[in-house]
């Protein structure tokens, strides 16, 4: 039997979280922005500091890092597989990347039928 993840991570995108939680410690998660003030980037928060409301679901860790969805949103991203990646740029106004020169960005692909036959449901 596989095992199907609803989200993952590249080795790049891994290496700049490795580096934010040097800075800023292991007590991190990640949001899917739903398109407000920085698009619909994958932003890093301290847990501190960012609320995770009712409707947001946890879609899994990634580096350690649990990451988040709003559930209206999970609504249109439910066929596909998340894949964070990081590349140069800025990041989002309010995520921890900002000052690294790396930005978080979401890639996916759609999931086959037989992911979706082995896809946990939340």
């Amino acid at each position: 039997m596989m095992t199907v993840t609803r989200v993952s991570v590249t080795e790049a995108a891994l290496a700049v979280i490795e580096d934010l939680k040097k800075v800023h410690g292991p007590d991190l998660l990640f949001h899917q922005s739903g398109g407000c003030c920085d698009g619909s980037a994958p932003m890093i928060f301290p847990t501190k500091e960012f609320l995770v409301g009712d409707s947001d679901i946890k879609l899994g860790d990634i580096g350690g890092i649990p990451f988040y969805m709003h559930r209206s949103q999970f609504l249109y991203w439910q066929h596909t597989h998340l894949i964070i990646d990081a590349i140069s740029g800025n990041g989002g106004m309010f995520s921890l990347e900002r000052p690294t020169g790396k930005r978080f960005i979401t890639r996916s692909r759609l999931y086959t039928e037989e992911e979706l036959k082995e896809l946990s449901p939340l």
